[in-house]
């Protein structure tokens, strides 16, 4: 499990995130929202040990992040949004890091790498946006680390491509696993996060599973919105909007209109 306590950090002065406190339960697939800013980037790299914690703790199965022991780095991948990849083809790159990752799976990583139709022999250095996040993709789930950490996964991805991310994903996932998906892209994740996320500066303004919501919250879709409704949104002949789950029936969520909600009571 991951333990985030009281913390803090800027930048040139600037909190960046201010006494920020959560936990990352295993078995769980995340979706960590916050608009742009809120330091969703900023919290990843520091669970990572890419930055050090200013205030406050990080404590990583009994691992501090910030000493980058290899027992920890084993653990752990983290896809950054802003992927480039070396000047090596993706067979040498997955061949080179493999030795790190204990629970490595190469059987896994050869049946990704043909559902994904990705050439192994290209160089990360030669290929697009997609491609390059489709191949680090498939290396980081056939590590099988304890915790992934994607940040904008399916940035550069087509259609058919971010279908098959879904499938992936919850195909990698068990008991002992943790899957932390930050995105904006709430519509590619919608049907494949258990629990969500919602990060502010100074707070964490939601921390619950899709289960608790869809308990607490009804969205729906009509003509006109009832007027107990807690947040409503027009749309093209109609309107969406959330009210109190008074019935007790679940109903499909709508994390857009979630965050939406969440932040308009900020």
């Amino acid at each position: 499990m991951i333990e985030v306590k009281n913390l803090s950090f800027g930048y040139s002065g600037t909190y960046v995130l201010d006494n920020i406190s959560t936990t990352f339960e295993q078995g769980r697939v995340y979706g960590l929202l916050g608009a742009n800013g809120v330091g969703k980037s900023t919290l990843f790299k520091l669970l990572c040990g890419l930055l050090t914690t200013k205030h406050g703790t990080i404590d990583v199965d009994g691992y501090s992040p910030s000493l980058r022991q290899p027992g920890f780095l084993s653990k752990l991948f983290y896809i950054p949004e802003d992927f480039e990849g070396p000047a090596v083809s993706i067979k040498n790159y997955a061949a080179g890091i493999a030795p790190f990752y204990p629970n490595y799976d190469e059987e896994l990583l050869r049946t990704l790498f043909n559902d994904f139709e990705i050439d192994i022999n290209r160089k990360f250095t030669t290929l697009s946006l997609g491609q390059r996040k489709r191949a680090i993709i498939c290396i980081a789930l056939a590590m099988n680390t304890e915790y992934l950490l994607l940040d904008e996964p399916t940035n550069g991805l087509d259609i058919p491509s971010k279908l098959e991310f879904r499938k992936m994903v919850a195909k990698a996932m068990d008991e002992n696993r943790t899957i932390i998906i930050s995105t904006h892209q709430v519509k590619d994740v919608e049907n494949l996060v258990d629990h969500i996320m919602i990060l502010d500066k100074r707070a964490v303004l939601l921390d619950k599973s899709v289960a608790d919501i869809q308990n607490e919250y009804r969205f729906e879709v009509s003509a006109t919105a009832p007027e107990d409704a807690l947040f409503v949104e027009p749309g093209l002949g109609g309107c969406s909007y959330i009210a109190e789950n008074k019935s007790g029936e679940e109903s499909r969520i709508n994390i857009e209109l979630l965050f939406n909600y969440i932040n308009s009571k900020k």
